[in-house]
């Protein structure tokens, strides 16, 4: 099994930029592979939608049959073992109450001088679609980390799509999952004809303002195309994660942790970081032993993770790891150190930081409480984890009396003027000449 090593000392900008670059998502190809399914699921709506799943899906449904009843999703909550419903109710909970600290006052207002007050409505989406995904697993945790935040917001209308398998059901833990939280408006369809019929809207799927939740490059690919038609969220594509680790923590619970995310599919990104030398050696040691315990799917995509885009980087310093961590701008961070919260102080860039040895990346994605949708693809640079403000929007409101009127008018008037706009200015002319009449 091949292990990609690189030391960064060796390497020039332009060689350590390479490593970037998320290899596994070519975005403009996958679009033009996608466009034409979205154009079809928007001229022929649920017609598209069923030929496209049995396409894709190896399953015919028919329009009647998208939309997985109540008795199913009641059956499915029934059917859980004991155990499994703990643990999804033990999850469900840390998630609410870190979402509720989220939300925020109906509404707030100040006096920005004297006359002009000015505010803002916090109010809720009114609809939204959730993409919970399913092809390279079951993924009840992503339904209960989209899912929380959108009804602890107040949305008015939830609507889930989640791939069917070929007997074209959907997984049920992720059903019972929706039931449990509080949502009964499941479709089970998935991919591209899915996210685009929550776009436009078919004869048996209302529309949805926004759309959130994590798919596959094309699934990615046709949330980027529809994105001047309906809010696609965050972008969250394949899974990536970095952890940096030094000497102070043993090297098979860093080799474990590195594993959590190289999982999740071959086009998945997965670099350990260190600074000591005999961790990066141990590390490259132990990864293909670990890598050939796991059942077979895990092991091919953890093999071709590590031989592509993700591997083990040898830092000069500490500051140099950082700084190597701040370009990738990494979904997950993992910091393995002596010093993790010394170190989280000079990181700018990461969708989520876990600390200490007793916070892999396992507890993150299920039970902690903060959310697992993370933006990718170094979109945490500018973008944050999915959460109750991705479900709301805020209106702002002002109010001017005479007073403030006469204040601010004949400054703004000034501005007006030099911009150009005639009838910004007249409407600004004529009360202050009716001001002066009086």
């Amino acid at each position: 099994m091949k292990v990609n090593y690189y030391e960064l000392a060796t390497m020039n900008r332009k060689e350590r930029e390479a490593l970037y670059r998320r290899t596994g998502l070519e975005l403009d190809r996958l679009m033009q592979v996608v466009a034409p399914l979205v154009e079809d699921v928007r001229t022929r709506g649920d017609d598209a939608v069923t030929e496209l799943t049995e396409r894709f899906d190896g399953v015919a449904l028919a329009p009647s049959q998208f939309r997985v009843p109540a008795a199913e999703m009641d059956k499915a909550v029934e059917s859980l073992p004991a155990e499994l419903r703990e643990a999804m109710e033990v999850s469900i909970d840390n998630i609410r109450r870190f979402h509720e600290r989220q939300v925020e006052p109906a509404s707030w207002e100040m006096e920005i001088s004297p006359g002009i007050t000015a505010g803002e409505k916090i109010l809720p989406i009114e609809s939204v679609g959730l993409y919970v995904p399913r092809g390279k697993g079951s993924f009840p945790s992503m339904m209960m980390m989209a899912g929380v935040p959108a009804k602890t917001a107040g949305v008015k209308r939830i609507a889930t799509v989640t791939p069917p398998d070929t007997e074209g059901r959907p997984d049920p833990a992720t059903i019972a999952a929706a039931r449990i939280i509080g949502l009964d408006e499941v479709y089970a369809i998935g991919g591209v004809q899915a996210v685009a019929a929550l776009a436009f809207g078919t004869e048996t799927i209302p529309r949805v303002d926004k759309i959130v939740g994590p798919g596959s490059g094309y699934v990615l690919a046709a949330k980027q195309i529809l994105s001047t038609r309906v809010d696609t969220g965050l972008p969250a594509g394949p899974s990536e994660a970095i952890v940096l680790a030094d000497d102070s923590v043993p090297v098979l619970t860093v080799v474990t942790d590195l594993l959590i995310e190289a999982e999740h599919g071959p086009d998945s990104a997965a670099y350990l970081v260190t600074t000591d030398a005999s961790v990066a050696r141990a590390a490259l040691d132990l990864i293909p032993r670990l890598v050939a315990e796991l059942p077979d799917e895990r092991k091919r995509y953890c093999e071709e993770v590590f031989g592509n885009n993700g591997g083990v980087i040898l830092a000069v310093d500490t500051d140099d790891a950082v700084d190597f961590i701040n370009g990738f701008a990494p979904e997950h961070l993992q910091i393995l150190t002596r010093n993790p919260d010394e170190i989280l102080e000079n990181v700018r860039f990461a969708g989520e930081a876990l600390l200490g040895t007793f916070t892999p990346g396992t507890l993150a994605n299920y039970s902690i409480g903060p959310n697992a949708i993370l933006p990718t693809s170094g979109f945490a640079r500018t973008a944050s984890a999915l959460s109750v403000r991705d479900f709301t929007r805020r209106m702002s409101f002002s109010k001017v009396t005479e007073q403030g009127f006469n204040s601010l008018a004949p400054k703004t008037l000034v501005l007006a003027r030099y911009e150009g706009f005639a009838a910004h200015a007249g409407a600004l002319d004529h009360r202050l000449e009716k001001k002066g009449e009086g």
